[in-house]
């Protein structure tokens, strides 16, 4: 899939257009390049391979969170299959969007962490939630659910 990607941190911009500045490490417009392969896409959507399965983020929607009122969840796993969390194989970060607006970047470490993410939306939030999700051999795989 098609994406704007920053040089320097590798955020993908998926509305269209590069970003004065990154949102992630505040890189000016000129540090964005088109990429035809910016996200991976699989083959068949039906038909998943292992590698997909390991890659594809789930996304789990909470309706009412249990730690504050007005909110509900957002958990993220990568893959049907458990992706792994090695130091030469691993998710380095989820990017989370909303309605193709940036809103949050999740970075993982392979040593303490396995490659799962929450955030908590306020109740007022909704609309389309994409996932994104960086494996450091495999690239960027994503995902979307209404919220």
């Amino acid at each position: 899939m098609k994406g704007l990607v920053c040089k320097v941190c590798g955020y993908i911009s998926i509305n269209g257009e590069a970003p004065e500045h990154c949102p992630v490490c505040g890189a000016p417009k000129t540090a964005f390049i088109e990429k035809d392969d910016a996200i991976k896409e699989p083959q068949d959507i039906n038909n998943l391979n292992d590698l997909e399965k390991k890659h594809i983020p789930i996304i789990t929607i909470i309706p009412k969170c249990e730690l504050i009122d007005g909110c509900h969840d957002v958990h993220v796993k990568m893959g049907e299959i458990q992706h792994p969390m090695q130091e030469d194989h691993h998710i380095v970060h989820i990017d989370f969007y909303l309605n193709k607006e940036f809103i949050s970047r999740v970075h993982l470490t392979p040593k303490a962490l396995n490659p799962v993410a929450g955030l908590h939306f306020k109740d007022s939030a909704n609309g389309t939630l994409t996932v994104i999700e960086f494996c450091n051999l495999h690239g960027n795989w994503m995902n979307e659910a209404e919220i």
